[in-house]
């Protein structure tokens, strides 16, 4: 998130953070979508998207009139700290232009300043895409789903036997 006034800030145990309403949060994955579908870009199944942010904390109204001084709910928002990543998209490498468009796009869905970042993981793992060939092809990593699982070198030699084998 970028930088703003001091008063368009909350603070929750003294630091930082913005809130954004539930349908901001709701309508920036389906805008990258949209782009990249109906642009017939990517297709449907040439990339995934997948939103970081959950709106859970509920905003009240009128705390004083509503008994037990709650107030009445009124909506959801998610609160962001900054440098926080809103959404993530995995596509192929012929497809990182339009998904940079799209997300240029995104934002404007949402307030304040947001960044672009293009990521050098695999997909949504935390391995390195220059890695990722190797340690798959040394069977230290197997596929799964959209992720995949570590396999140490260490551990019980039965289990190491079984999958290198």
């Amino acid at each position: 998130m970028g930088y703003h006034p001091s008063w368009c800030y909350l603070y929750c145990k003294n630091k930082p953070y913005q809130s954004l309403i539930s349908a901001g949060v709701s309508l920036t994955p389906k805008s990258a979508s949209l782009t990249l579908v109906h642009g017939k870009i990517c297709g449907k199944d040439g990339f995934h998207i997948r939103a970081r942010l959950h709106p859970f904390h509920v905003i009240r109204i009128n705390k004083v009139l509503y008994a037990g001084c709650l107030g009445k709910p009124q909506g959801t928002m998610a609160r962001v700290h900054i440098g926080q990543v809103i959404m993530s998209i995995c596509t192929k490498l012929q497809n990182k232009e339009h998904v940079i468009e799209a997300l240029r796009r995104a934002k404007f869905k949402i307030p304040g300043c947001q960044k672009i970042h293009i990521s050098k993981k695999w997909g949504f793992t935390k391995f390195n895409a220059d890695d990722l060939e190797d340690m798959v092809a040394e069977k230290r990593l197997i596929p799964d789903g959209c992720g995949v699982t570590y396999i140490p070198n260490c551990g019980l030699p039965d289990q190491w036997r079984a999958l290198h084998s």
